[in-house]
């Protein structure tokens, strides 16, 4: 098989939520001594991309998310296989610490987001609902996040995420982290006004805004 065939046989896989075809790909793939980043890339991630518009435009549900991001993950722990820790690093989109903030037991959105952060090649630490602000803070220096990630799904318990970046600035953290928010009462307004980096509204947005946010960083480190 081409390098093109190969990169079409790993979306199909993944479109098509079938594991063991792409693991079938993976393995093809590192027979005929393709770089692992660019099938992740061109192929995998590509898949994940087709899934992710269907799912906003109602045509896929979080289940078949659930089996594309399977099929995703297989393949890339084959094609990942071989590779040193700096390059499996590398071959990350980044690192999430995603959470429901405290006060809040509403999770169905969180779920859906940490679904798609996961099935685009995240490394996705879940921290659940109703997260003590320290405990967030804790976890994302623990992890060396790049992404902070939190929902609110009342309007009491928006003033967490003011918080959560309170606690930063106080720590002189800040910088450290890029901090996006979301849930139905919150707005790009109230994240401006927090001092937060970024609000989105739907997931395959905050998958966006995150690896571009990510991104205009590395380039200015």
């Amino acid at each position: 098989m081409s390098k093109r065939e190969i990169y079409e046989k790993l979306k199909s896989a993944v479109t098509e939520m079938d594991t063991d075809i792409a693991e079938e790909a993976a393995r093809e793939a590192l027979d005929a001594g393709l770089d692992p980043l660019e099938c992740i890339s061109e192929g995998l991630s590509s898949g994940m991309q087709v899934m992710s518009d269907l799912f906003d435009e109602g045509e896929a549900f979080v289940p078949e998310l659930l089996m594309a991001s399977e099929a995703f993950e297989a393949a890339t722990a084959i094609l990942t296989s071989g590779l040193s820790e700096e390059e499996r690093n590398n071959a990350k989109e980044g690192v999430v610490v995603i959470h429901t903030v405290q006060g809040d037991i509403h999770d169905i959105g969180k779920n859906i987001v940490k679904t798609m952060f996961s099935a685009n090649n995240f490394e996705v630490h879940d921290m659940g609902r109703d997260v003590p602000v320290e405990d967030v803070i804790k976890k994302a220096v623990e992890v060396k996040a790049d992404v902070i990630c939190g929902s609110a799904l009342m309007t009491t318990t928006m003033p967490s995420q003011r918080d959560e970046i309170s606690l930063l600035k106080e720590e002189g953290i800040r910088d450290q982290f890029i901090c996006m928010y979301g849930g139905a009462p919150v707005s790009a307004d109230w994240c401006e006004s927090i001092g937060a980096d970024a609000y989105t509204e739907t997931a395959t947005d905050a998958v966006a805004v995150a690896k571009k946010l990510i991104a205009q960083k590395k380039a200015l480190a």
